[in-house]
């Protein structure tokens, strides 16, 4: 156990006394709130009952205990049971246990417990966060009282001394293979409640409460297909994948394979083997969107699937995670919170796209799907596979070090080419008038006449990205948070997409009171007009964040694609990856340079994976096709390098930048952010953290490998105020990781915020605004 564990004394007097030497039945229970502590608590002689499953107290079960000098009730999670010798004074007793299963295994228990330490995050958060709100709650189910007839009562039902119909209810009692609702009994033998009741009475009949479900999973009409002809590429991964399958062993796989190689043919007939053996696999893919579509190709293939996604409704994501645990799903496809399903006999981990940053989760506990697959994969003994065209460069230089084992794939399936791309240098076009450039024009009208389809990539929603006046240079900004507002056209509303914040557009400056309002930018509003002008006999679809809410929306539009209902789809990046159409002929990137001057360190490997990805949508049918990326920077090595489809070029660029910064992933990164209402006392807050880390880290040894440790900050964060907070934040870096979580963890213990004042730490962060 942790080592902070303490045992929870009771400060009011108790009629028993405990003597030291007794040995003692005892609980540990980690609270989900509160700080990282587990405590002891005794545990009641009827909650060690087996003949009674629904109240035993086993190891993963939530409890309700008191806590604090009030005895308030609190819950949490019951992660140890065993005798320890008594500690000579008194302990608090479970009030009660919460659930009639465990929800959590061992190997999830040890999976959370490092999760905690290594995101320095409370193990009782992370507990919360692992078992989803819709299981905890049991949504979709209800209580019902259940009746039975005892077994001395059905072996004499006809000698009863009873009405003819109250023998009917006892012999419908008795014959039935599980207990009756009230009103099953009554509607089987044709009866009111009032015999039923006496017979209660009379003890005749015996009830009980339980949940049970209010229905079931609907059933599929699916049409089924048999395994595809691997190519020689293929083959050979899947050999490798299955000699470690056949090991029964873990090892980490890396596939690098181009767009369009057949990773996914590779990731099913892994799983086929993997099923074979009786155990199950989980499939995580980053984007909901693309869930639909892989879902649709595993269950064209397995009988048992089961979806584990955010846009899931409580009850559907309850019965989803029954059903796995209960060993009857044999493939679980989901986004990042797929990797704690709950597989009884887990066979394989399959992480698609692993260079995503959507499989980085953004609120505590900041968790990496891809690095918990890891060490749950390991943990289990089962293989890891990660697949990705363009691999993030942890996972790359992690194959060079000999930890990952490099699989490629260079060629396309049927061994269709790659897309031409082509780069248009937009300080060149000086006639272009919009967001389209003329050689995309043309390109696009030629597709469109050839019966081809349009994939058009703007990874900025709304219509106007800022509203300025050209008089005074005022533009309109967001009044609780430091950045432009984007006008968005379909609801002539001013929006800030990081609180929220809506207002009206200005009919005249605030400022200087010109009426001539300009509003610049473009967006995927925007853009969706201008095609809509420029193609006006053309169906368009867009697809981002304002037009994608509804469950269901994404295979919706995207089935609608597919058939062709529409000939160009343009959005943002929930169409770069992963989908496969093959009568899209033309892509076109309208600004490849939006993410390249953020201040981040990732910026450029960013782009690269954007403009690659979204590049592979095309060519991936006979009739080949073609990329134009619009860019103000065509020499830059990450745009230069997507468009040759050189991955190696590009890694052979940046990994030495990185290596000279002792960036990731040549260093460990963490990186502490605080916020509040007071700027000076937020910038004080940052300097003490700072202070407290040195400390914490103490002097360095020039002996020691890996250099001094690395502060940078405090500073303002690149969004210096956020939903009225300001924020600074603090970077701190080293190759040592677990030394630099060690003094990490010791100075926020010693920080001492003002009141209002929060922060949050976020260990390997993949979003530095």
């Amino acid at each position: 156990m942790a080592s902070n564990q303490q045992s929870l004394f009771d400060d009011d007097p108790a009629p028993w006394e405990l003597d030291a030497a007794a040995q003692q039945t005892l609980a540990t229970v980690v609270l989900t709130t509160g700080p990282d502590n587990e405590y002891d608590y005794l545990i009641p002689d009827e909650l060690l009952d087996a003949r009674r499953p629904e109240t035993l107290l086993e190891v993963g079960r939530r409890v309700r205990v008191p806590f604090g000098r009030g005895n308030r009730t609190e819950v949490g999670y019951c992660v140890a049971v065993g005798s320890k010798p008594a500690p000579g004074r008194k302990l608090k007793s479970i009030a009660g246990v919460l659930d009639k299963q465990s929800l959590l295994t061992p190997h999830m228990l040890r999976l959370t417990r490092w999760m905690a330490d290594y995101y320095l995050c409370p193990w009782g958060q992370v507990l919360e966060a692992v078992v989803p709100a819709g299981v905890r709650g049991q949504a979709g189910t209800r209580e019902v009282t259940l009746l039975s007839v005892p077994t001395r009562v059905a072996a004499r039902v006809t000698t009863l001394d009873v009405t003819d119909k109250q023998r009917d209810v006892l012999q419908a009692l008795a014959n039935s293979p599980k207990p009756l609702t009230l009103k099953q009994l009554a509607t089987r033998v044709g009866c009111t409640s009032a015999p039923i009741n006496t017979l209660r009475k009379q003890g005749l009949i015996e009830s009980r409460v339980e949940r049970l479900d209010q229905g079931e999973l609907e059933a599929l009409v699916v049409t089924r297909e048999a395994p595809k002809q691997l190519n020689d590429d293929q083959a050979t991964v899947l050999r490798e994948i299955y000699r470690e399958l056949d090991a029964a062993r873990h090892s980490t796989l890396l596939i690098h394979g181009v767009t369009g190689s057949g990773k996914t043919e590779v990731y099913i007939q892994a799983i086929e083997k993997v099923v074979s053996f009786g155990r199950q696999a989980i499939v995580l893919v980053p984007e909901i969107s693309l869930t639909p579509q892989t879902v649709g190709r595993f269950r064209a293939r397995f009988d048992h699937i089961a979806v584990l996604h955010s846009h899931l409704s409580d009850v559907e994501r309850h019965r989803h995670w029954k059903k796995i645990a209960a060993g009857e799903v044999q493939v679980i496809v989901g986004a990042r919170s797929g990797v704690f399903a709950p597989t009884p006999d887990l066979g394989l981990i399959v992480v698609d796209e692993e260079h995503e940053t959507t499989f980085k989760q953004d609120s505590a506990p900041r968790y990496h799907a891809r690095e918990v697959a890891q060490r749950r994969a390991a943990d289990e003994n089962v293989p890891l596979i990660l697949g990705s065209a363009t691999p993030a460069l942890e996972s790359w230089q992690r194959a060079a070090a000999g930890e990952y084992k490099l699989l490629s794939m260079p060629r396309r399936v049927n061994n269709w080419p790659m897309p031409a791309v082509r780069l248009v240098d937009l300080r060149e076009d000086h006639n272009r008038r919009g967001a389209l450039s003329r050689n995309l024009m043309q390109a696009m009208d030629a597709a469109l006449r050839d019966g081809g389809q349009v994939i058009l990539l703007l990874n900025r929603r709304g219509f106007s990205t800022h509203v300025q006046c050209p008089a005074c240079g005022a533009s309109a900004k967001c009044p609780e948070c430091e950045i432009s507002l984007t006008f968005h056209r379909q609801d002539a509303i001013l929006l800030c997409h990081w609180c929220d914040h809506r207002q009206a557009p200005p009919q005249v400056c605030p400022d200087c009171g010109s009426t001539a309002i300009r509003y610049g930018g473009l967006g995927t509003q925007k853009l969706e007009a201008e095609v809509q002008a420029r193609f006006p006999r053309t169906r368009v679809l867009r697809m981002d964040a304002d037009t994608m809410r509804r469950p269901g929306s994404h295979e919706t539009a995207l089935d609608a694609f597919r058939n062709g209902e529409y000939r160009v789809l343009l959005g943002t990046q929930m169409i770069a990856k992963g989908l496969d159409f093959p009568n899209v002929t033309v892509v076109g990137v309208i600004n490849a340079d939006t993410a390249l001057n953020w201040p981040d360190f990732r910026a450029g490997e960013r782009t690269f994976h954007l403009v690659t990805q979204v590049a592979g949508r095309t060519g991936r049918g006979e009739k080949g096709g073609r990329v134009l990326v619009q860019t103000f920077d065509p020499e830059h090595p990450a745009i230069a390098a997507a468009a040759r489809h050189d991955y190696d070029a590009f890694a052979r660029v940046e990994l030495p930048q990185r290596e000279a910064l002792g960036y990731p992933p040549y260093g460990s990164m963490i990186r502490f952010v605080c916020r509040g209402e007071s700027e000076q006392q937020t910038a004080a807050l940052a300097q003490q953290a700072v202070d407290q880390i040195q400390a914490a880290w103490g002097d360095d040894d020039p002996l020691r490998p890996g250099g001094p440790l690395k502060l940078r900050g405090p500073a303002p964060a690149p969004i210096a105020k956020l939903r009225g907070e300001f924020r600074y934040h603090v970077q701190a870096m080293h190759p040592d990781g677990d030394r630099l979580r060690a003094a990490v963890k010791a100075a926020l213990a010693k920080l001492t915020p003002p009141e209002g004042l929060r922060w949050i730490v976020d260990v390997d962060p993949w979003e530095m605004m």
